[in-house]
C-alpha cells in the first residue's frame, strides 16, 4: 500500500543518513518471512494524550510487510491486515507469497496484497487471452485460499490498458468466490478523463477500495506534507461521492519525508569536475591506484515533514465527521506508538 505506499524512498548522502536515523521507508517488500513467532506482550492502550479525542471507525486496516511481522502487537485496534507483499516476476508469475501462518497471532482478517510496479510488466500480464494472464489469475485465486481476501496494488498500469485492467478485475472477482476482494488506488480529487483508476468504473468489480491518500508530496517533488489536511479533505469528499461509504477505506500515512537542497551523488563530466575543484578550493588531489580522487565538504539544508498524534488525530476526526467508516494505515512499524491511544474500533 503504497502503499507503493508504500513500496521507494529517499536518496543522496546526508539525506539518506538523516532518514535512516529518523524513519525507515525502504518500501522493498522482498523480505524473508519469519519461520516462527516471537513471544510478545500485548500492547496496553492508555488514556488519550493531552485530551485528544478518541476516533472510532467500523474498520481499521493496517499493512504489515513480510519479514516485519513483529510490527504487529497483540491488542492493537485493527480489524484487517493487508499482508505485503507478493509480486509478479519478469515472466508474469506470482512470487514471494508470504505465509499466512506468520500472522497467526492476529485475530482479525488478513488479506494477501499483490503488487506490480512496472508499466511493461503490467501490460504483459493483462493481455486478454494470454497464457500468462490466465495462469496469474489461477495462481492468485490459489494463493488466497488461506487468506480472508485479496488486494491488488498495481500502481503503474499504462493508460491504454484501462479496459483490459478492468476486465482482469472482473475475472478475479468471479474466481474469488466469497473471498473479500479489495484494491488500492491512488488519490484523486476529481474525475479524470480516461483514468485507468477511475473509481466509479472499478467500484462494481471489488468489495472495497482503499484510497491511498498520501504522497501528495514525494521524493522527487518540492518539499511538503505527505498528506496535507486540506488535500485529504478534497480526496475524501471526492472518494465518498464516487465510491460511497460502504466500499471506501481512506488510507493514512504513518511516515514522513525529508528533502535536501542539493544532491551530491551523480556522474561528472570533466568540465564539471574542474568547476568543482575551482569553486570548492580543492588543492589536495591524490591518486588511488592510478585514479585521481579528492574530498570536499558541503552543507546540505534538510526540510522534514512528519506525522505525530496531533496531526493523525486531526485527520482522523476530519474523516469521522465526514462519515468515513473505514481507514487504513501504511504501515505498521512506522507509527509513533502513542497514536494507538486515540484510535478505537467500533463494537
Amino acid at each position: 500500500m503504497k502503499h507503493s505506499i508504500f513500496k521507494t524512498c529517499f536518496r543522496t548522502g546526508i539525506v539518506v543518513f538523516f532518514l535512516l536515523s529518523f524513519i525507515n521507508c525502504s518500501g522493498d517488500p522482498k523480505r524473508l518471512a519469519k519461520t516462527g513467532e516471537e513471544e510478545e506482550r500485548p500492547i496496553v492502550i492508555l488514556e488519550p494524550p493531552d485530551g485528544l479525542p478518541v476516533s472510532s471507525f467500523g474498520e481499521i486496516w493496517a499493512y504489515v510487510v513480510a519479514g516485519e511481522e513483529s510490527a504487529y502487537k497483540r491488542g492493537l485496534p485493527i480489524s484487517d491486515i493487508g499482508y505485503f507483499g507478493a509480486e509478479i516476476d519478469s515472466y508474469g508469475s506470482l512470487t514471494d507469497v508470504p505465509r499466512r501462518q506468520n500472522l497467526s497471532s492476529f485475530p482479525g482478517r488478513v488479506h494477501l496484497v499483490v503488487g506490480c510496479a512496472s508499466r511493461s510488466l503490467s501490460h504483459f500480464i493483462l493481455i486478454p487471452g494470454s497464457r500468462e494472464r490466465s495462469a496469474l489469475i489461477a495462481d492468485l485465486i490459489l494463493a488466497t485460499a488461506n487468506y480472508d481476501g485479496l488486494q491488488i496494488d498495481f500502481e503503474l498500469i499504462p493508460a491504454r490498458d484501462r479496459d483490459t485492467f478492468h476486465s482482469f478485475l472482473r475475472e478475479l472477482r468471479a474466481g474469488l468466490g466469497n473471498k473479500i476482494f479489495t484494491i488500492a488506488l491512488p488519490a484523486r480529487t476529481r474525475k479524470l478523463d480516461n483514468d485507468v483508476y477511475d473509481y466509479e468504473a472499478i467500484k462494481p468489480h471489488v468489495d472495497k477500495i482503499l484510497v491511498m491518500a498520501y504522497d501528495e508530496h514525494w521524493a522527487g517533488s518540492v518539499p511538503g506534507p505527505v498528506s496535507s489536511l486540506q488535500w485529504c479533505r478534497r480526496v475524501a469528499e471526492y472518494s465518498l461521492a464516487a465510491i460511497g461509504r460502504e466500499k471506501l477505506i481512506m488510507g493514512l500515512p504513518f511516515y514522513g519525508r525529508s528533502w535536501g537542497n542539493q544532491s551530491v551523488s551523480r556522474a561528472l563530466i570533466h568540465s564539471t569536475t574542474e568547476r568543482i575543484i575551482r569553486e570548492m578550493g580543492v588543492s589536495d588531489i591524490k591518486r588511488e591506484n592510478g585514479i585521481p580522487t579528492f574530498d570536499y565538504n558541503v552543507t546540505v539544508s534538510v526540510r522534514v515533514y512528519f506525522e505525530d498524534e496531533y496531526s493523525q488525530s486531526t485527520r482522523m476526526e476530519m474523516y469521522r465527521t465526514m462519515n468515513v467508516g473505514a481507514i487504513g494505515f501504511w504501515r505498521l512499524g512506522y507509527e509513533k506508538p502513542i497514536v494507538w491511544n486515540i484510535i478505537r474500533l467500533e463494537p
